[in-house]
């Protein structure tokens, strides 16, 4: 029931895009002396859940899965720009600090939409705290 409501499903998507944003500036970090090296990062949210929406999964059958329940965002990791020291490692620890900040802003925020929304429904069936 709750996943058919858009703002849950958008709150519950930022989320994954975040944990697996933190799992990709995790990686960059413990590569960080690793020769050859190169960091990485996603696409932010908005663009990365624009396009999930807007090119859906086509069935050619009937057997086929739609991705009709697919939660939203692209979660492919991209090359972060940056330069690249001596060994062609590319990663910057600095980066990669402004990087988790970043990623656990947009954790709050995700907790900070669904929290809302779930207090908009108590409302709305008359169970408010």
């Amino acid at each position: 029931m709750f996943d058919q409501i858009e703002t849950i499903r958008m709150a519950q998507a930022m989320g994954q895009h975040a944990a697996a944003r933190n799992r990709v500036a995790a990686a960059n970090v413990a590569n960080a002396d690793t020769p050859g090296y190169r960091a990485q990062d996603m696409r932010p949210f908005a663009a990365s859940y624009r396009n999930a929406a807007a090119n859906p999964m086509r069935a050619t059958r009937p057997g086929h899965l739609d991705g009709s329940d697919r939660r939203g965002t692209d979660l492919r990791p991209l090359d972060a720009p940056g330069a690249q020291s001596p060994n062609g490692n590319s990663v910057s620890l600095e980066e990669e600090m402004f990087r988790s900040a970043e990623i656990r802003r947009q954790h709050e925020v995700s907790l900070a939409v669904y929290r809302s929304s779930l207090d908009l429904l108590q409302s709305a069936i008359g169970k408010r705290r």
